[in-house]
């Protein structure tokens, strides 16, 4: 059953993007809507749809100009000196010769109606598989910590936005079948064909099937761990709207097929259409199975997940085990590997790297 709350937010969301919107419930809890936006990285959407409303449906005035203050603040003043910060890296690599390719936050947000309206964190990129020759050099030249304890990137801290540097797109070490699918990742990432200028630097941008494929990937991963948002199924839905004549959909969809994932595929593109307004034209496969949907839905809003930030490293691990338990629905929508090869393959990983216990 959807709560109050969560159909004010959706509501409210799909005006924010532009989409059709039932009516809203009655007795809205604005400061309950605002937090529960903040939770799910859209408060300047959320916004956005409730200055559409009528004057007498909208929050009391105080509240909402301290609402539109923080939006300015916090989002689209905090966007600009993202974007500055990112061509600020790109030109620092560009005069030594080396590529930048942004993942993710960016690159997401040039695919919003308003890219500022996207909260933008870390600055992901990707260098051409010369990742650890950059990180020497900026590390060298700019006298900057290189963080290597995590999988898949290094860490480092740019201007107050911390940087993820990829030298793998995924954790090879999570599953059995990452290594494989990393494969595909590091050729389709040796296009350097797509790119913008941002603030007179070039900046490259991931190519449509790559992007598809990544988006998906990196979407589903955050689904299964219990820490996805809905801002996240906006990335995907987005990017298809303003992308799905280029990309290969035939490509991806065996690509998905062969890698267990398609079933939430169908799914994220169910709820784009079914619950945030997007149109059924825009993408090849839509079949779901609707009280899947619905359950799909509510883990996104509300993730039942365990809390993993104990100190103590027996505690942390045990934590980890109860959340792959419980996340065993989960794996099996987007995994054909089973469970137990999926978490002995897991352990592994966390030995050779104990800090991503």
């Amino acid at each position: 059953m959807v709560s109050n709350l969560h159909e004010s937010f959706i509501q409210l969301l799909r005006l924010g993007i532009g989409h059709c919107a039932d009516a809203l419930p009655q007795n809205i809890d604005w400061n309950e809507v605002k937090d529960f936006a903040e939770r799910h990285g859209l408060y300047a959407v959320v916004l956005d749809g409730i200055e559409k409303l009528p004057a007498t449906a909208r929050p009391p005035q105080e509240f909402l100009l301290e609402w539109i203050g923080e939006v300015l603040q916090g989002y689209e003043y905090q966007y600009e000196q993202y974007c500055k910060v990112i061509a600020k890296l790109a030109g620092f690599y560009n005069s030594h010769g080396y590529k930048m390719m942004v993942l993710k936050g960016y690159a997401c947000s040039l695919d919003w109606p308003k890219p500022s309206h996207r909260p933008c964190g870390d600055i992901d990129i990707w260098q051409f598989s010369k990742q650890k020759e950059a990180d020497a050099l900026i590390a060298r030249e700019q006298g900057i910590e290189i963080d290597n304890s995590h999988h898949h990137h290094t860490v480092f801290n740019w201007h107050d936005f911390a940087v993820e540097n990829h030298y793998d797109f995924i954790n090879v070490y999570h599953h059995k079948s990452h290594a494989k699918l990393e494969r595909i990742f590091k050729e389709l990432a040796s296009d350097d064909t797509h790119y913008v200028e941002l603030h007179g630097e070039k900046v490259y941008l991931p190519s449509p099937n790559l992007h598809a494929l990544f988006l998906l990937k990196h979407t589903m991963l955050h689904f299964v761990s219990g820490e996805i948002t809905l801002r996240q199924l906006l990335d995907w839905a987005f990017f298809v709207e303003r992308h799905t004549k280029e990309i290969d959909w035939n490509w991806l969809e065996k690509t998905l097929d062969e890698y267990g994932m398609m079933p939430l595929y169908q799914l994220f593109n169910a709820i784009s259409v079914e619950d945030l307004g997007f149109s059924y034209q825009l993408f090849p496969s839509v079949q779901f199975n609707p009280g899947m949907k619905d359950k799909v839905l509510a883990e996104i809003l509300m993730p039942d997940q365990v809390h993993n930030g104990n100190k103590v490293l027996i505690l942390r691990m045990i934590s980890t085990f109860r959340r792959w338990k419980d996340s065993a629905w989960k794996h099996k929508l987007c995994y054909k590997e089973s469970m137990w090869s999926s978490f002995w393959y897991g352990v592994w990983g966390h030995l050779m790297k104990p800090a991503s216990i």
